[in-house]
């Protein structure tokens, strides 16, 4: 194979520009073809140099494919503890999602890379362990959030493991689709994890109705007329249950806006008392400097 050279008037690079550019050009053919799809050879001549230049570097394909690897791993999961690192758990889930959806509109090439099958030549994991790292962090800030809320801090690990997945897969979905904007993807998915369909059970199960629709053995005989009322009705009392919940949980948020207009209507007036306050000081402090003056003028007309 002939081996393509640079042209004697272009600038030699240095070897750490050299080996930032094999980086970025392994990077986007990484993205495209995956590394099995990827030669040392196109690396080569897309960089315009011999293969023993990139071998020289990384000594081989399967070192460069590791760094471009750790560096989005390390990126990415920079850009995700930073997000956890806000004070209110609400936050931390917004800046986290946020976070994931930049990185993906940023750098679209390094996420494609992480999400693909992960190869053995990566040598710092696959894009499942760093889920993994992620829903670590995710689960301290939970196991705080359930002690505090009652519920059962040693649920907190699984709880973590349905949260980060729910966003890393909205992830891969918006990676191609971009719609709609990175914002707002990201409230949507607060929204569901926060707030959920009908409020958070702290003693989850399944609906009694879900339980009885299991496949039955192909010896069992068919539900009967009986039976089927049965679980109608069952259902229909898991709805009524579930509704009287979310009608509850609307009263107590109603309860707890109106009680966050009066908190706010009171400092409101406070601050408006102490403008008056103020501007009486002042007012007193102006008489004061005035009468001040004249008697200065009379001492000195005298």
């Amino acid at each position: 194979m002939e081996t393509v050279t640079e042209p004697r008037s272009r600038r030699r690079m240095s070897g750490s520009e050299r080996r930032e550019q094999l980086i970025r050009i392994s990077r986007t053919l990484f993205a495209e073809k995956g590394f099995d799809g990827t030669s040392i050879e196109e690396i080569a001549a897309t960089a315009q140099v011999s293969k023993p230049v990139v071998y020289e570097h990384f000594g081989g394909k399967e070192g460069v494919y590791a760094v471009v690897v750790d560096r989005e791993m390390q990126r990415l999961m920079s850009m995700i503890t930073e997000a956890l690192s806000a004070a209110h758990s609400l936050i931390k889930l917004e800046r986290a999602a946020l976070a994931l959806l930049r990185y993906i509109e940023e750098s679209s090439e390094g996420f494609r890379i992480l999400v693909r099958d992960s190869h053995a030549a990566s040598g710092t994991g696959s894009f499942a362990s760093l889920i993994s790292d992620i829903a670590s962090q995710v689960e301290d800030v939970l196991a705080d959030e359930f002690a505090a809320r009652g519920y059962d801090p040693k649920l907190a690990p699984m709880y973590a493991q349905m949260l980060v997945g729910m966003v890393a897969l909205t992830g891969q979905w918006w990676l191609d689709v971009r719609k709609p904007s990175r914002e707002e993807v990201a409230a949507h998915l607060v929204n569901l994890a926060w707030n959920g369909l009908t409020g958070l059970n702290p003693n989850p199960a399944i609906t009694a109705a879900t339980r009885d629709h299991a496949p039955a053995p192909p010896a069992k005989p068919r539900t009967s007329e009986k039976e089927l009322r049965e679980l109608e009705r069952a259902r229909e009392k898991e709805l009524k249950e579930a509704e009287k919940i979310r009608q509850r949980e609307l009263r107590e948020a109603e309860k707890a806006r109106v009680r966050e207009l009066k908190e706010r209507e009171r400092l409101l007036k406070e601050a408006e008392k102490a403008r008056e306050r103020e501007e009486k000081i002042r007012q007193r402090e102006a008489k004061l400097a005035e009468r001040t003056a004249r008697l200065e003028q009379v001492d000195s007309a005298e």
